[in-house]
């Protein structure tokens, strides 16, 4: 019967994500091992390695099991009831010694009909496989160093099955390439190398190479999970897309697209549309968005990075509660915008003594960080929400715009910080700072002039102490500053130069061979103005 799981809400799932302690259920890494005393029963084991360190952030796969199609037990299989496929130019056909009715070949297209697990090795030069299974079917298909090229269309079609299970055998390099031009397209028809109408996992430890020549690399109709694999996808469109939820729990997955890099795009049906990053590591060069979603965009776990975006993370509501995130953009880099607009106000400048940005729309956008690491270097904002954003942990570090059009940190509504680590660089024209409801302090520093890139800029309390030390990737006119170290109407001087150690920017520094350049109170801030205007030095 086919699966059908409840929808999550925006609310209720920040609610999971942002509970402490969530993680991923699960001691087994990846990887093909016996879980009984039968030989001839194989297990993928656990859907995330970060399970096994009970990572902070992640959420639980019993969690995931009751809002998309994926459970551990998918990657479990009786070994002795593996179907053997033997793929070669216009012989394709089921490996001596085994019989199936399920596999149907006819030239270079190899039609499976029925639920079970296939084992596929050799190569096609032009041909393709097709899972034609029924609506209640659950296929798994090993990839056991298999190649398949079309000269006509996609290399690998999933037309019908309750859920369709790729698996890379340990050990293993696979590929998947499609024409570059296709006939007849219309709604519905195959448009990526791997290419599903059903839900669709990609787990294992082998290697899979996907060139989306058309337009897509890997995209799914309806749920997408990527639970294990090293994946290289080039795509001419689309790198990977999941249109109900696009999740990565394991793995390593590199993207390089034309277009969006990683994403959901489900517009219609609610609660979906969403992106899950919980583990794992993912690389994205794209030409448009790096990692979209059309409702809410979670980093949980693992490692993201976009190299190359226009804008870096986009979508209605974007969540980051664990992980490391690096995001270079030639717009912005963290945007909350496009989805729905359910609602909408509008935000004098000035909240807090820190917007300065005039009267400006505030919708149900939102960008919300509890934890990780946030590393952005936008040309264009840098964290940008046009609703509200609030940062309770985790460090968020932005080398933003050096254009007065454009600003490090840009809300709409009110920033609230009420912990973790804020610093923000880039330049003044356009400065945002902590609003009124912020429950931690901070500084900012507002510069006559930019400073060059590679700047040490260090902040010292009246004890000569330094708290903060950044080190600028660009030019920078204005700096934000918010951590627990720092105390609300306190007196800090500002220096440039000296030495500094710095991770991700930010970090320890000494103030041998610095020069003072001036001071400012926490908690005073004004958009773009200095001394007096209880904003920054000005040097």
């Amino acid at each position: 019967m086919k699966r059908f799981r409840t929808h999550l809400s925006v609310t209720a799932l920040a609610l999971a994500l942002g509970l402490a302690g969530c993680s991923v259920g699960g001691t087994t890494p990846t990887g093909v091992s016996a879980v009984s005393s039968q030989a001839s029963t194989t297990s993928a084991g656990s859907a995330a390695s970060t399970a096994s360190t009970g990572t902070a952030g992640a959420v639980s796969l019993d969690a995931l099991a009751d809002d998309t199609h994926y459970d551990a037990d998918d990657l479990t299989w009786d070994a002795a009831s593996e179907v053997a496929v033997t793929l070669a130019d216009g012989a394709s056909a089921a490996a001596a010694g085994t019989s199936s009715s399920a596999v149907k070949v006819d030239g270079g297209t190899v039609t499976i009909t029925a639920a079970g697990t296939y084992r596929l090795s050799g190569s096609l030069s032009d041909g393709q496989v097709v899972v034609a299974a029924g609506e209640e079917d659950v296929v798994r298909i090993i990839l056991d160093g298999a190649a398949i090229t079309s000269s006509t269309g996609s290399p690998f079609v999933v037309q019908g099955a309750n859920e369709a299970i790729v698996y890379l055998e340990d050990g293993t390099t696979n590929s998947l390439s499609e024409a570059a031009t296709y006939a007849g397209q219309g709604t519905d028809a195959p448009d990526a190398a791997l290419y599903s109408m059903a839900d669709l996992t990609v787990a294992g430890t082998g290697s899979l190479t996907v060139d989306g020549n058309f337009n897509d690399g890997i995209s799914s109709k309806d749920g997408l999970v990527l639970a294990g694999g090293t994946v290289t996808v080039d795509a001419a469109d689309d790198g990977i897309v999941g249109k109900d939820y696009a999740v990565l729990l394991d793995g390593a997955y590199k993207v390089t697209a034309g277009d969006d890099g990683f994403k959901s795009d489900n517009e219609e049906d609610e609660g979906r549309g969403w992106v899950l990053v919980n583990g794992g590591t993912l690389n994205v060069s794209a030409g448009d968005d790096g990692i979209k979603a059309f409702n809410t965009l979670t980093i949980a776990a693992g490692t993201t990075t976009v190299e190359e975006s226009e804008e870096g993370l986009e979508a209605q509501h974007i969540i980051m509660t664990g992980g490391t995130a690096t995001v270079t953009a030639n717009d912005d880099g963290v945007n909350a915008s496009g989805g729905s607009t359910s609602s909408s106000t509008t935000a004098e400048g000035g909240m807090g003594g820190g917007m300065g940005r005039g009267e400006m729309a505030v919708g149900d956008y939102t960008v919300d960080i509890s934890g990780g690491l946030l590393t952005i270097n936008s040309q264009g904002d840098g964290l940008d929400s046009n609703g509200n954003a609030s940062i309770s942990g985790g460090t968020v570090v932005v080398n933003g715009p050096t254009n007065d059009g454009n600003g490090a940190l840009d809300v709409n509504g009110e920033l609230v910080v009420t912990g973790g680590t804020v610093a923000a660089a880039g330049s003044a024209g356009m400065a945002v700072t902590p609003g009124a409801s912020s429950t931690q302090s901070g500084v900012q520093v507002t510069l006559d002039s930019s400073i060059p890139a590679g700047t040490v800029v260090q902040i010292a309390d009246s004890s000569g102490t330094v708290v903060a030390a950044f080190v600028t990737t660009k030019a920078a006119a204005s700096l934000v500053f918010s951590s627990a170290a720092i105390s609300d109407g306190a007196e800090y001087t500002v220096y440039t130069g000296g030495t500094a150690t710095v991770s991700a920017g930010i970090g320890e520094g000494s103030l041998d061979g610095a020069s003072e350049q001036g001071t400012v109170t926490a908690g005073e801030y004004s958009a773009a103005q200095g001394p007096g205007g209880g904003g920054g030095p000005r040097w």
